[in-house]
């Protein structure tokens, strides 16, 4: 069955499940369920949380997640690794199951448990004997084709009314491949095949989701790693119609609950590398830079000069790479440098912290010099004592378990979800260039004014088109510590913005002599008689340091005075990542209000004799 290897062994595990039934702790199951665990046990941890918790506590850092199941088979067996998972990544998952079959009564039915749940998120779960039920084996290409065509029509027709009548977000798995062959190797010689519409099926189910905003589970993925046997059971899909075993639920769940940690923005953004036995074989201190086992030559050296190929693609695919290793550091660099088998160069490295210090100290460091939250790094390292020390230390941080022999350490990595994307912009491929720059930033700080303003900032702007609002959506998602609000944003909520009379959304582009650093900021206004309320701003962390609030404030008051409003209200929401933020309205010239509102302050800027604020960086409005 898949196993959840990149995670920890519970240790004794009965003792700390009573433990936590005798003194319930939100954080004690949330560690719990961070442990390496099998369906029995991941079923024995969510009774215990749904006993100790029945309405989940006040106050935690993340929202409560809706999630609404609904398939064509059973599905209750998934429920509670759903929400343990959930666990793994700090989501309250609240659940709806909906009844066995019925999912299109539930969308379709405004009267239905569905409607009154009002998800945020909707899974649907169809199995391949349902949705190849129009296809038979005699059948010609034409009659196979108008099959194929029915079923296609069918999800597209479903997508759109639940879109229409909830806004939420959609996610489909993909078939299982569980009809029995007819043809062997020649399987799609047969038009009418089960086995063969499966195939073509799910190949559709990836080109109309991408155009329609669905998200795909894709389960076929996984069963290509594993193998069907260790994702379906015949004795349990005849006893039960449970498609997905029930050994395989825990597994199942994760992959669920990387897909809504992805679209809430938190998905890991760093990956934070140990250096010796871990990037290379061998103690480049000791050994010297020539000794070290990497490249060709040996089957490890091999294997470690793939994984540094992987953690580079990892970077050109947006995902930030640090070094924290013990290290001197002109050992470590010298290995970087002189090594001739080196896949990885010094310039891939955002953050390079190589000393003697703890290394939970040193991640500490890496965060700050990011700037971004512990939550956000993945730290990977061959010492046990090492791992961990830092799980103790910074439970924020996420340790996976790598396997004895570094030809694992990839899969072992990938495995593990940290870094799931549902879309993956320009922006994000050039991240790693972004670093770089803010690299230089931080060494020439001595005189920042004068090296901002030799940056030839330029700032462009514009209300919302239907091209960006990919990036629009992942940015608004993602954000939390310049975020003003942290509303969150559907891509159907966005799409209506294009058109909504009484809505300024404004998306803002930076640019510089090094690199267009792409969409990087989003304000939405709303009209309130005279007034433009400011409900959204937010600006990447990658840009935070520039100046580029005080141009996007510019913008936003020309934008706001061709619009008809008398005075902006911008609004201050807290929450516990975006207290960077809380003296923003007042820096931008806007004053403070007294309201009664005891979770959020407002501000307001007259728009007559309301000044530029901007210095380095000049404006284009775009056409």
């Amino acid at each position: 069955m898949p196993d959840l290897d990149w995670l920890p062994d519970p240790g004794p595990w009965a003792e700390r499940l009573a433990a936590l039934r005798q003194a319930p702790s939100w954080d004690g199951f949330v560690a719990l369920a961070n442990t390496r665990l099998n369906a029995v046990r991941t079923n024995a941890l969510a009774r215990a949380l749904d006993a100790a918790f029945p309405e989940p506590p006040q106050g935690l850092a993340r929202p409560l997640v809706r999630l609404a199941v609904l398939g064509s088979s059973t599905v209750s067996h998934l429920l509670p690794a759903i929400r343990v998972a959930g666990l793994r990544r700090g989501l309250r998952i609240y659940l709806y199951e909906g009844p066995y079959g019925g999912y299109r009564q539930e969308i379709l039915d405004p009267a239905s448990g569905l409607h009154a749940f009002a998800p945020d998120d909707i899974l649907l779960l169809f199995d391949a004997a349902h949705a190849t039920a129009g296809f038979d084996v005699a059948q010609d290409a034409e009659q196979a084709r108008r099959a194929e065509d029915a079923v296609r029509d069918d999800w597209r027709r479903l997508w759109r009314a639940a879109r229409t009548g909830f806004g939420c977000g959609l996610i489909q798995q993909t078939l299982l491949p569980t009809p029995v062959p007819l043809a062997g190797s020649g399987e799609h010689r047969l038009p009418g095949s089960r086995a063969a519409a499966v195939a073509r099926l799910n190949a559709a189910l990836h080109d109309m989701a991408a155009g329609e905003g669905i998200d795909v589970l894709a389960l076929d993925a996984a069963v290509q790693r594993h193998g069907l046997p260790a994702w379906h059971d015949s004795v349990w899909w005849w006893r039960a119609k449970q498609e997905v075993a029930p050994s395989a639920a825990p597994f199942y769940g994760d992959l669920v609950s990387r897909m809504l940690a992805a679209r809430r923005g938190l998905s890991r953004k760093a990956l934070v590398l140990d250096l010796d036995n871990t990037l290379w074989g061998g103690i480049v201190g000791d050994d010297g830079p020539a000794a070290l086992v990497l490249g060709p030559g040996s089957a490890e050296g091999e294997a470690f000069a793939a994984f540094q190929a992987y953690t580079r693609d990892l970077s050109r695919r947006g995902i930030v790479l640090a070094v924290v290793s013990k290290n001197d550091e002109a050992n470590a660099l010298e290995a970087f440098e002189r090594h001739p088998e080196m896949v990885l160069k010094r310039g891939d490295i955002a953050a390079f912290l190589a000393n003697w210090d703890d290394k939970a100290e040193n991640l500490r460091r890496v965060a700050a010099q990011l700037n971004l939250g512990l939550d956000a790094l993945v730290f990977a390292d061959d010492n046990p004592f090492e791992r961990d020390r830092v799980r103790t230390a910074l439970p924020e941080v996420a340790v996976p378990e790598l396997p004895p022999d570094p030809s694992g350490y990839a899969d072992r990595i990938a495995g593990a979800g940290y870094f799931e994307a549902l879309s993956v912009t320009a922006e994000d491929r050039a991240r790693g260039r972004h670093y770089a720059v803010r690299q230089e930033v931080a060494a020439q700080g001595g005189d920042l004014p004068a090296y901002l303003a030799g940056l030839d900032m330029r700032l462009s702007w514009r209300r919302f088109t239907a091209p960006d609002l990919p990036r629009i959506v992942q940015l608004v998602n993602k954000t939390n510590q310049f975020n003003l609000t942290t509303r969150r944003i559907t891509e159907g909520e966005a799409q209506a913005l294009l058109t909504d009379p009484d809505a300024l959304a404004l998306r803002f582009r930076l640019t510089d002599r090094l690199a267009d650093n792409g969409i990087v900021g989003i304000v939405i206004g709303r009209r309130s008689g005279r007034d433009l309320v400011l409900d959204t701003w937010l600006m990447s962390c990658r840009v935070i340091g520039r100046g580029a609030e005080a141009a996007m404030r510019d913008a936003v008051v020309a934008a706001a005075r061709d619009f008809g409003a008398a005075q902006l209200v911008g609004v201050y929401r807290p929450s516990p990542k975006n207290g960077m933020v809380r003296d923003l309205y007042p820096r931008l010239g806007f004053k403070e209000v007294e309201g009664e509102e005891a979770e959020e302050r407002r501000f307001v800027l007259p728009l007559d004799g309301a000044e530029p604020q901007a210095v380095s960086i000049r404006i284009e409005a775009e056409a």
